[in-house]
């Protein structure tokens, strides 16, 4: 997606050097950059304008905002952030990576937008979010976000007492399969090739889960293109309303290779994150990250929280430089 295809207002590109850059325009970058902003840090956010929650109608599991949709809740933090004088600047980030020292030795990093455009920042904030990546069964992606979900947090209830089906990716796919059972008694798990255990079938038979060892062909689609089952590899077909994906979670890393960032895979190949450590500090100075990149489980309200987090300690950084920097022009004078 080029900058032009934006449909949302984007303030200028400053063309002095801020305090921070937030790569990534979510929950997590617009906490951050709404922390940094109310203490009058010079912000700017670089939204590339895809979201992960993007095909939901609604976001839920996060107290007094519950139902609201996506779009609302992202248009009023740019609202709130430009209010404090953050900008938001709607744009793909091509490269990020460190630049040449202030001459007081304090951190700089140039931001390349894809369009050529450049940022001088002191501080970088990743919050880039994640990408879910389905398994390659032809018509699923088409329904993902409405007859394929993957959270029972973030979409169950809204999905409860339907004929829901399991397809398994893993062994991390059993979980889920209890998860969604607390949802519907109609709960088949398709196996996609993923062992069971005689223990396993034992509880999924307990709680009246049937098994479906077949390899699943396709999905297949009512007259209204509404998800209505799977076609299986024997031809048969079995209805089900909802299909549960547990997803394999990849950070978005695109443009930010110049960074450096180390990165960790997940046990069972369920994805691969920035790793971070308190108040998502990283290995590389002046580089924090926030959010689904580095929690790739965590929902609206864990990454606003944790985007809230890291621009504080941003902030906290800054003003240790800050003084620093005063220290020894004092010095520099008076010595």
């Amino acid at each position: 997606m080029s900058v032009q295809t934006f449909c949302y207002e984007s303030d200028a590109l400053p063309s002095e050097t801020v305090d921070a850059v937030v790569i990534g325009g979510g929950a997590a970058g617009l906490n951050g950059a709404l922390m940094l902003a109310r203490s009058r840090r010079s912000v700017v956010v670089i939204d590339s304008g895809a979201p992960r929650n993007a095909p939901a109608d609604a976001m839920h599991g996060f107290i007094v905002l519950d139902g609201t949709p996506p779009t609302e809740i992202l248009t009023c933090g740019r609202r709130q952030v430009r209010e404090y004088g953050g900008r938001v600047v709607f744009g793909e980030v091509a490269a990020a990576e460190p630049a040449a020292p202030a001459a007081d030795g304090d951190l700089r990093f140039t931001v390349t937008l894809a369009d050529g455009r450049t940022l001088t920042a002191r501080r970088v904030l990743v919050a880039t979010g994640l990408r879910d990546v389905l398994p390659e069964v032809p018509g699923l992606a088409e329904h993902w976000g409405h007859g394929v979900v993957h959270c029972p947090y973030c979409h169950g209830y809204e999905v409860r007492d339907e004929p829901i089906g399991i397809l398994a990716i893993g062994p991390a796919s059993v979980h889920h399969a209890w998860l969604f059972r607390q949802l519907t008694d109609d709960l088949t798990f398709f196996t996609n090739g993923t062992e069971l255990d005689a223990e396993t079938r034992a509880r999924f038979a307990a709680r009246n889960v049937r098994i479906i060892e077949t390899e699943v062909k396709e999905v297949v689609n009512d007259d209204a293109g509404a998800l209505a089952g799977v076609r299986l590899t024997d031809g048969s077909v079995v209805e089900r309303r909802i299909l549960a994906v547990a997803t394999r979670m990849q950070a978005r890393t695109e443009g930010l290779e110049g960074l450096k960032l180390p990165m960790e895979d997940l046990p069972d190949n369920m994805g691969q994150r920035f790793t971070s450590a308190m108040a998502g500090t990283t290995e590389i100075p002046g580089v924090w990250v926030a959010g689904n990149a580095t929690d790739l489980t965590a929902q609206v309200g864990a990454s606003a929280a944790a985007g809230a987090l890291a621009g504080a300690h941003i902030n906290a950084a800054l003003a240790a430089a800050d003084t620093d920097a005063a220290l020894a022009a004092t010095r520099k004078t008076t010595g």
